[in-house]
């Protein structure tokens, strides 16, 4: 199952800190040996001499992006070492504080609610993304510019249900519950289930309220089948997993924009970005070429067709022209 903390808890101890940073590899890491070179991205080797150390959390969106990141900054000639695949956000966010790692692709609302402690996301996604990178300024983090993929909660329906009822926003599924109470069954988490920004918050912010009977809680990845079989008209789902669009299933729209947003930004140690300011400039096209139906083709050649993270990062880059081989 795909891990993200979405709040961190009052009192995180220090020893608990300490068991999470021991165990995410930090001391590991292995240099990246891709024979990449400048493609639109890297034009002269701005960052030949280099020493980086590129992180990610380790789900299959952040592995893409962590393996993107460090193909990019070894296309432009820097030395990279590769520490992808840290357990859990705490510990990655750790390492790119501390500098242990240099960069890594974050999500704007994990910083904003999990890493700086606060309870209500912004609902405009770019002042989400600014106050995350006032805020975190202090810490010794930068934020640079956000993609506009945004890896956050969404219902989605199979093609046949939605052919059935035709909704295509949250609107319309609290239409519906009202007008045909026993058509609208949901597959969620139980954290979903139970956590303000999730079902109880989505049901007060549309007016509507669902029987306990009409919701199944289960696991992650058995939602998306679920949902797919039309076992229940609506599966709580990640709007940039790529089960989406290999199962054929269509995504209400947030219209009232209640979910956090969880922009991808690339997340960089601000010592790290004094003494290497041009990895700003390298990731940057990159990062405005990043949106929700790329991420949906790139994670589901991973999880659905079993390719390997790295292997599906670097073929991005060279067919969008980004690097070359």
């Amino acid at each position: 199952m795909r891990y993200r903390v979405r709040v961190v808890a009052a009192a995180l101890s220090g020893l608990t800190l300490l068991a999470g940073l021991s165990g995410c590899g930090l001391t590991s890491g292995s240099p990246l040996v891709d024979d990449v070179h400048p493609g639109s991205v890297g034009q002269g080797e701005p960052l030949k001499g280099a020493d980086i150390t590129v992180a990610s959390k380790e789900f299959t969106e952040q592995l893409i992006l962590g393996a993107i990141m460090g193909i990019a900054f070894k296309a432009a000639g820097a030395d990279v070492l590769d520490r992808t695949g840290i357990q859990g956000s705490i510990g990655a966010r750790e390492a790119i504080k501390s500098g242990d790692a240099d960069a890594m692709y974050d999500y704007t609302g994990t910083g904003w609610i999990t890493y700086l402690g606060n309870s209500a996301p912004i609902p405009d996604p770019q002042k989400q993304w600014t106050a995350v990178r006032d805020a975190d300024a202090k810490n010794g983090v930068t934020w640079l510019p956000k993609a506009a993929l945004n890896n956050t909660y969404a219902l989605a329906m199979n093609q046949a249900k939605y052919k059935k009822y035709g909704t295509k926003t949250l609107s319309d599924v609290a239409a519906l519950s009202k007008k045909d109470p026993g058509a609208v069954t949901l597959c969620v988490e139980s954290e979903f289930a139970n956590r303000a920004d999730g079902l109880p918050g989505m049901e007060k912010k549309y007016g509507m309220k669902l029987p306990a009977k009409n919701i199944t809680q289960m696991d992650t990845g058995i939602i998306y089948t679920q949902a797919a079989k039309g076992t229940c008209t609506y599966g709580e789902v990640f709007t940039t997993d790529g089960r989406i669009k290999a199962m054929h299933l269509t995504v209400m729209d947030d219209d009232k924009k209640f979910f956090p947003n969880y922009n991808a930004s690339p997340v960089i140690n601000s010592k790290a970005l004094k003494k290497y300011p041009k990895m700003a400039e390298v990731i940057e096209p990159i990062t405005k070429k990043l949106n929700n139906t790329v991420a949906q083709d790139l994670n589901s050649k991973v999880d659905v067709d079993g390719q390997d993270p790295h292997d599906v990062a670097k073929d991005w880059l060279v067919q969008e022209g980004f690097v070359k081989e």
